[in-house]
């Protein structure tokens, strides 16, 4: 960074202002509870002074009974960050050791905070603080520049098509199909390889969005605390199994869309496949953790209860939703499918599977990692959220 110098200068913070705020309430608890605390770091040269040469190395000041004549040391006095005083990091012309002398003072502070409001002062921005607009309508702007190139795109390619289509004279000239319009004789084939695949993951994906915005819904509604982030979780992993009758009556409506007959499977896939998934992870993940001791390990109690909530509730609940599934009416679509399905030309390598998944994801996923990374930025304040 410039500093403004002819020659770049290092400092050393040798001292460090502890300020520590506390609460004191007799009518609900004993004693004083901790609320928080700042460290303010502070540069200065006690060699200015002369207080360094009388001290040897490693030498306590309380302990020699020294304190009181040490200007760092001093009730009614406390350093301050001043240039013409900072520590610079220079030993003396023939080389000798610099000798540095480390100092500190707590200040106690009593505060209104309660307890549970401690972390509040993270969430909260400097006064001074202002929304970088710029950012926000910057993201904006890069998301309608990428729908407008892709609105141009598709009215370019069907142009032509559009085109023919506002010239026909006759009515046998309407009714006959060219082009693009030839696919909706097919778009709405039920598929012919892995149908329960697909509906599995389709159930699963409409059990896991019911979940998500369940509970944003419950957050906007002030039902759950951002601060206590273990809240947040668990209010998860329950509408998660409560949403499992929604999954299980879109795997069974789509699965019956699909002219299949192992329903019972399709059920017991929807119920097991991606749970199975989480838990096994879950699992492996928590033996390292127990083999290495670490605090966030999950105990054999929760570990229990979450298998009675996939077992005892999720399980049952994803059939529920099955058995409606099943009993309601069959999908239909609006268009009419042909019996023989169109011959699909040979393509490229690179716009086959699975280069062509990756290909078509990259742009999409920066995208949305980048204007997410800004968005949140610029509304967060670059402040720690949840």
């Amino acid at each position: 960074t410039f500093t403004g110098l002819q020659e770049d200068e290092f400092y050393l913070y040798n001292h460090i202002k502890f300020t520590i705020t506390y609460r004191e309430e007799p009518n609900e608890f004993e004693g004083v509870r901790i609320i928080g605390f700042d460290a303010h770091p502070v540069s200065i040269d006690y060699r200015k002074e002369g207080e360094i040469k009388s001290l040897t190395q490693d030498t306590n000041l309380e302990a020699a009974g020294k304190a009181d004549g040490f200007s760092g040391c001093q009730a009614d006095s406390s350093p301050i960050n001043d240039p013409e005083s900072y520590l610079k990091l220079r030993s003396g012309s023939s080389g000798e050791p610099l000798n540095i002398g480390f100092s500190y003072e707590v200040h106690w502070q009593e505060t209104d905070i309660a307890w549970a409001d401690r972390w509040d002062v993270y969430l909260v921005g400097s006064p001074d603080d202002e929304i970088h607009y710029f950012a926000i309508v910057n993201s904006l702007m890069i998301v309608v520049f990428l729908t407008g190139a892709v609105a141009t795109i598709m009215i370019r390619t069907l142009k032509k098509d559009i085109a023919g289509y506002n010239e026909m004279q006759t009515i046998e000239e309407a009714q006959e199909e060219t082009g693009w319009k030839l696919v909706h004789g097919d778009v709405f084939r039920p598929p012919q390889s892995y149908p329960m695949l697909l509906c599995v993951l389709v159930g699963s994906g409409a059990q896991i969005g019911s979940a998500f915005f369940a509970t944003l819904f419950a957050s906007m509604l002030r039902m759950l605390n951002p601060i206590k982030k273990g809240q947040a979780l668990t209010a998860v992993v329950v509408l998660y199994v409560f949403c499992g009758v929604i999954g299980g009556y879109v795997s069974a409506r789509l699965y019956k869309f699909c002219d299949a007959k192992a329903w019972k499977r399709n059920t017991i896939a929807t119920a097991l496949a991606f749970p199975a998934v989480i838990v096994s992870m879950f699992m492996v993940l928590n033996i390292f953790l127990r083999i290495v001791g670490a605090a966030t390990a999950v105990s054999f109690l929760t570990v229990f209860f979450i298998f009675l909530l996939w077992g005892c509730v999720a399980t049952p609940l994803v059939f529920v939703g099955s058995y409606f599934g099943y009993r309601a009416d069959k999908i239909e679509v609006p268009t009419k499918t042909n019996q023989i399905a169109r011959f699909i030309p040979e393509v490229p390598y690179y716009a086959a599977p699975p280069i062509s998944n990756i290909i078509a994801g990259m742009l999409p996923f920066g995208s949305v990692c980048i204007e997410l990374f800004f968005i949140m930025s610029a509304l967060w304040l670059h402040q720690l959220y949840y």
